[in-house]
């Protein structure tokens, strides 16, 4: 189905798959993959909502590249983004400078 691919394109299918699941939760929620072009081995995901960040997540290339088209990895995955979603939405605002 969708496995395999080069760094950039599993980083655009990466890129959507969490923003489609983090907008289940709010449509105020941004999502952010942050890959190194120099070291194309990692991904690392990030929500946000306003000022506040969720914790980053570490993806390894390979394992996001062989597993994408995985229906129960893609379902880890999704259920991972929908709980730092809803976590960020429960979270109190962040304090004043």
């Amino acid at each position: 189905m969708f496995s395999g691919g080069d760094f950039h394109e599993v980083a655009r299918w990466l890129q959507n798959f969490v923003v489609s699941h983090a907008k289940r939760e709010s449509p105020r929620i941004e999502a952010a993959v942050e890959a190194d072009e120099g070291h194309p081995t990692t991904y690392g995901l990030r929500l946000r909502l306003g000022e506040r960040w969720s914790p980053r997540i570490e993806l390894d290339f390979k394992t996001v590249a062989d597993n994408r088209g995985s229906l129960a990895w893609c379902n880890d995955l999704a259920a991972q983004v929908r709980s730092r979603a809803r976590d960020l939405l429960g979270a109190p605002p962040p304090a004043a400078p």
